[in-house]
């Protein structure tokens, strides 16, 4: 499964600005960072979906895994975990924007152990 379309991230500037100005929030396999949306960093096409709570991005570099059929399982693994960590933000928060990247090694690693950090970064991150 993908992320719905209004859930997603895309754009240069816009990881850039992820990368240079949000929190990070570091596991053994992952990193999560957030930050309050900027609206007028998005793609022309996104800026016309109706605003949405949350905006998420995972990013699995070729240091994860040199195979990109591992590297989309992954992503695919993370999606609706994503989307449903997303359902549970709490209510009336500003919209934020959450980029969540692997370490090198975690395409070894169990996917309920990634499941299960990527769970505890959010609640580290205050998200839930």
């Amino acid at each position: 499964m993908v992320l719905p379309r209004e859930h997603r991230l895309r754009g240069r500037f816009l990881f850039d600005r992820l990368y240079q100005k949000s929190r990070r929030f570091h596991g053994d396999w992952m990193v999560l960072r957030t930050m309050a949306a900027e609206p007028a960093l998005l793609v022309p096409d996104l800026q016309r979906q109706p605003a949405s709570p949350y905006r998420c991005a995972v990013v699995v570099s070729n240091k994860v895994s040199k195979k990109s059929v591992r590297r989309n399982a992954l992503r695919r693994l993370l999606h609706p975990h994503l989307v449903r960590c997303g359902a549970q933000l709490k209510p009336g928060a500003q919209p934020l924007w959450v980029l969540l990247s692997l370490k090198p090694g975690s395409a070894e690693v169990a996917e309920a152990v990634l499941l299960e950090e990527c769970s505890q970064l959010f609640e580290k991150a205050g998200l839930r």
